[in-house]
């Protein structure tokens, strides 16, 4: 195995500084990627059952305004995830159905 020699140490240096702030950057990040992932396996949720004349964009307009949970969050796509917890295909809603709403 041939044996390296540093040539020019001022670009090692830097270039190890570099690295080392990049691998920084990596450890800081990536732990807050994954808390906000694993985040959503601890929210609670609250049961809420469809009233006559309820939608599925009525019922996020509410818990848009109303719930802390979805504070700034796209009507869109408080939809999107209601239909997804509450394992919904399609936006139909039948009077007195439950729904998981998530809270926190």
């Amino acid at each position: 195995m041939k044996k390296m020699k540093i040539v020019n140490m001022r670009k090692f240096v830097r270039s190890m500084f570099i690295l080392l702030g990049i691998l920084i950057a990596i450890i800081l990040f990536f732990p807050k990627a994954t808390l906000s992932h694993n985040e959503k396996e601890y929210i609670s949720y609250e049961t809420i059952s469809v009233a006559k004349g309820d939608t599925l964009w009525s019922i996020a307009n509410y818990q848009q305004k109303n719930n802390p949970y979805y504070t700034e969050k796209d009507i869109r796509d408080i939809i999107s995830e209601l239909k997804k917890v509450n394992q919904l295909t399609n936006t139909n809603l039948q009077v007195g159905q439950a729904l998981k709403v998530p809270v926190l």
